[in-house]
């Protein structure tokens, strides 16, 4: 009788593994701009490296309007933010991973004045991001909405947190335990919140320090970054880049801990991690003579107060303006700089292993997946490099539209927005 009870309660037992087993094969999470942990890496296996217009495309859907917002995914919804021809209506939509089939498109905000932006930007470039039963996404001034994702009903939505961006908004919201973190930084203010993601309502604010935005004309006070949330001994720290100086932040106070001046104007380009490294790019600097320039940093983050002159471990000369975020993965850093090359550094001293000068533009964020590195230009153009110490690119491969925002990968399933369509690309077997 007890051999008979052993083999039943084994039986629950595979069978309740097979079933948590389907369930983590079967849910998909992008949650955030460059993936569910901020760091442009996929774990996961699959994906092609060769496609087409008509090759490797599982469905591809056109997107109205105009929109840089890179997509996000849970489960079988992917949310994007777009606005209308006219740039007057901003709305979220949401398409079926698996079909394309649009599931909700709403109409978030309609405001009175748009302010110009920069030529390279859209009234759409912040990513939402997604967690289970909501998404939340951000247009800057123009204002913030958490969505109920079974529903499509908004739950609560803000257009009080103002700033003069001057060249529109970029820096996308992060969740945080029951926190939304939003930077609202213009030439007027530089405000961080932290909302309650549930309600709206604000936990926390601060300020950028404005003994040393003084220092700086007010064309260069704003900034476009995304956050990062690291563990330092056991407690969560936020890094933020803004375009005078990059600051750790308690993210339950919103208290500095550290920080590291450097930069005269804008900055987009989010910190990442990597070891226990934190890396990020300043904005520009103008020396006393020769051209301007920013500076790629290596930083220990274990410190108080002003740590520049302790804790920088390498610094790199870059051209000015960057845009992108690199990628860190197996102690090498990939990036393109301002002037579209594709450079490939030991992480640990900053040393160039090897470059490539690319054709285009590039704004999209590169991603590491499956040993390769893609990278996405605007002239829709995808380059996939094998990954590591040696320089070998594997395919380029062309879409219609430019590729403005950062594909998303998951599930051997890359998903893929240009300014026309958004793409689900896979390896599609033929016969």
């Amino acid at each position: 009788m007890l051999k008979y009870k052993i083999r039943f309660l084994l039986g629950i037992i595979f069978s309740l593994s097979i079933i948590s087993c389907n369930q983590q094969q079967t849910t998909r999470s992008w949650s955030h701009f460059r993936g569910s942990q901020l760091n442009g890496i996929s774990e996961e296996t699959g994906f092609p490296i060769i496609w087409s217009d008509s090759t490797n495309i599982e469905w591809k859907v056109e997107i109205e309007g105009k929109g840089w917002s890179s997509p996000v995914i849970l489960g079988d919804q992917i949310w994007l933010t777009t606005t209308s021809d006219d740039n007057k209506e901003m709305s979220a939509v949401c398409h079926d991973f698996n079909t394309g089939e649009e599931i909700f498109n709403l109409l978030l905000f309609k405001p009175d004045t748009i302010f110009r932006i920069h030529a390279i930007n859209s009234y759409a470039t912040p990513t939402s991001c997604i967690e289970e039963g909501f998404v939340y996404t951000h247009f800057g001034r123009y204002g913030t909405a958490c969505i109920d994702t079974k529903t499509g009903k908004i739950v609560w939505k803000r257009n009080d947190l103002e700033c003069v961006h001057i060249q529109g908004a970029g820096a996308s919201p992060i969740i945080y335990k029951d926190k939304l973190i939003l930077h609202v930084e213009g030439i007027d203010v530089q405000f961080i919140y932290a909302l309650d993601k549930r309600t709206g309502e604000i936990i926390w604010k601060t300020e950028r320090p404005q003994e040393l935005y003084d220092l700086i004309t007010d064309i260069g006070k704003k900034a476009y970054i995304t956050p990062l949330v690291i563990n330092l001994k056991g407690k969560d720290v936020m890094i933020s880049n803004g375009s005078a100086v990059c600051i750790a932040y308690d993210i339950e106070t919103g208290k500095e801990i550290w920080r590291i001046p450097q930069g005269e104007d804008s900055t987009v380009s989010m910190p990442i991690e990597s070891d226990g490294v934190i890396y990020f790019y300043t904005s520009f600097i103008t020396p006393e003579e020769g051209e301007k320039y920013c500076e790629l940093f290596a930083v220990d983050p274990n410190g108080v107060g002003d740590i520049s002159q302790t804790n920088i471990l390498w610094r790199v000369q870059s051209p000015m303006l960057q845009l992108l975020t690199p990628v860190v993965k197996d102690g090498l850093l990939y990036t393109i700089d301002a002037q579209s090359k594709l450079l490939c550094l030991d992480a640990k001293t900053g040393e160039t292993i090897w470059s490539e000068k690319l054709n285009g533009k590039f704004h999209s964020s590169p991603i590491w997946a499956e040993g390769k590195v893609y990278v996405s230009s605007l002239k829709g153009e995808t380059y996939v490099y094998r990954a590591g110490r040696n320089k070998e690119l594997l395919a380029t491969n062309k879409l219609q539209g430019g590729i403005w925002s950062t594909p998303a990968f998951l599930n051997g399933h890359i998903l893929m927005r240009t300014s026309k369509f958004l793409y689900n690309i896979s390896i599609i077997e033929t016969n």
